[in-house]
């Protein structure tokens, strides 16, 4: 048993320094775990983060100070006051996003219930906020007008009142759920390319024919490339958690780090596996490359992290409960989100192992057939 260990850990060690010197890898696993998490976070498709808004304000009445007080961070900055004339140039410059026109007599004309009109500038070119912002201003106006009026005239209460709450993130702050899901695939996407690409790169540099003739077995290799490689992606995972998702994004974790971690192993466990499978599958990186497309974007997309799972299709929620993307999805948003501990994960715990060792199995064994036939 000792022999074995001793050996696992050498080969492992080898791994490392084989990754060591791969600058191309190198630069992957720094942009994957701090780039593409931070613009994931702050540049989701319909996220509204920080959008420049100026607000003309010709009637200078308390209702209109109320309407310019109700835009504030992360969904806006601070609204600019400007006049009549700053409007064309400061959207021609690129300054403002939104530019809120409130005409002269606004709040008279709104307690003697007439219908003014506000003029909204929005600059459309800036796509992915003109949609969202217009309707969130839309939005917040219209709720400061009814509740600035309620004040001045008698409202028909309601028999109900419906009082939400925002559980988790209050502030409906998309960064915080873009940064962690991205975060979740790229550990699954980064195992899988780095343990098939040590092994790709071995059979190309014509390293595997070594191993064959040294003292060690099939199941030692594979051990020693699952061990290095998740090594690797989860000490990354740590100082993408403190640096980018607590650090840069300011997103609370309110789970503990080291029980998400101990699931994420498991999660490496079975996608490293996956690595080593669809490297024995392949000759080169770009058959590699292609066939790790057509595996990682259904896990990604069917796993829960972008739409939830009860919203698919029954057969589709049974057949993803196969997928090891699916539970680890599923306890990293309990841990990191809810603040779950081992009493509520433990289950997913458990369909990580079992899912990790039947991947195993099958690698191991289809690695060792090619093995052999390289012998």
């Amino acid at each position: 048993m000792g022999r074995h260990l001793a050996n696992i850990f050498r080969l492992g060690v080898k791994e490392l320094w084989s990754l060591w010197r791969d600058p191309m890898m190198l630069v992957l696993v720094v942009y994957t775990f701090t780039v593409a998490i931070y613009t994931a976070g702050t540049a989701m498709p319909e996220t509204l983060n920080r959008a420049s808004i100026a607000i003309v304000d010709e009637d200078g009445s308390g209702l209109s100070a109320r309407i310019a007080s109700a835009f504030y961070p992360p969904q806006f900055v601070p609204p600019a006051l400007i006049s009549q004339a700053e409007v064309d140039p400061g959207m021609d410059a690129g300054k403002y996003t939104f530019v809120l026109d409130i005409p002269p007599d606004f709040q008279r004309d709104v307690l003697a219930g007439s219908s003014p009109r506000l003029q909204l500038n929005v600059d459309a070119t800036r796509m992915s906020q003109a949609f969202t912002g217009a309707g969130a201003i839309q939005q917040i106006v219209l709720g400061e007008v009814n509740e600035f009026v309620q004040r001045y005239r008698s409202a028909v209460t309601l028999p109900v009142e419906l009082a939400t709450r925002m559980r988790f993130n209050p502030a409906l702050n998309q960064s915080w759920f873009g940064g962690l899901m991205e975060l979740v695939n790229q550990i699954t996407m980064l195992s899988v390319i780095l343990t098939g690409a040590a092994l790709i790169r071995e059979r190309e540099h014509g390293t595997v024919e070594h191993l064959l003739v040294m003292p060690v077995t099939p199941t030692e290799i594979m051990l020693a490339k699952v061990w290095a490689m998740a090594l690797v992606v989860l000490a990354a995972t740590l100082v993408c958690l403190v640096l980018v998702i607590q650090g840069a994004l300011r997103v609370p974790i309110e789970g503990s780090i080291g029980l998400f971690l101990v699931g994420a192993a498991l999660h490496l466990f079975a996608t490293t596996s996956m690595g080593i499978f669809m490297a024995t599958l392949t000759r080169t990186m770009p058959q590699f490359g292609l066939l790790l497309i057509l595996t990682l974007m259904p896990l990604q997309m069917l796993s829960g992290g972008v739409t939830p799972r009860e919203s698919m299709p029954v057969f589709i929620q049974h057949l993803m409960s196969l997928a090891p993307t699916t539970h680890f999805t599923e306890l990293s948003q309990a841990i990191l989100y809810r603040g779950a501990g081992l009493e509520v994960v433990w289950s997913s715990f458990l369909y990580l192992l079992a899912i990790g060792s039947v991947l195993f199995a099958l690698s191991l064994a289809r690695f060792r057939r090619t093995l052999t036939a390289m012998a």
